[in-house]
């Protein structure tokens, strides 16, 4: 069947305009809006400089504009995809927190009440199901994105 599918450098202008209005009537734009929050919080953690090998990237201004980007489109996924509200707050905690630790604080302790990473004792939920805060359950462990630093992605 790979053969019905032509090479896109075989195709006419027109071909390829068409193919590019197949593919554009199935974005939706939560996704956009979902994809570039991903992007602005992983380009948001190289522009601290922390991370191995970004020292040189190291941009305070553009972190705070992933910052506050994000949280200005919080309302926003709220609303489009509450499941994945939980894993975005973190990512964006642990942005706050590369951005004070890259400039030259220490991170707090513990995180600021009604910021919590963690639910308190006892305020466990259903899986899945949103806290008092909004956020689902978390582990007693960072995600793999927190620990290694590696490129977030919403949902894993």
């Amino acid at each position: 069947m790979a053969g019905d599918i032509p090479d896109p450098g075989q195709l006419s202008e027109e071909q390829l305009r068409a193919a590019y209005e197949q593919e554009i009537k199935r974005v939706r734009v939560e996704h956009v809006v979902l994809e570039n929050v991903v992007t602005m919080v992983n380009l948001g953690m190289r522009r601290t400089g922390l991370m191995s090998g970004t020292e040189d990237e190291r941009d305070l201004g553009q972190v705070q504009l992933a910052i506050d980007s994000v949280r200005a489109l919080m309302p926003q996924i709220e609303q489009i995809a509450p499941q994945q509200v939980a894993p975005i707050r973190d990512a964006l905690s642990q942005l706050q927190l590369a951005f004070v630790q890259a400039q030259g604080g220490t991170p707090p302790p513990a995180p600021e009440p009604g910021a919590s990473q963690e639910p308190a004792p006892g305020a466990g939920t259903a899986a899945g199901a949103p806290g008092p805060a909004g956020e689902g359950p978390k582990s007693d462990e960072p995600g793999p994105a927190q620990r290694s630093g590696r490129l977030w992605v919403p949902g894993q």
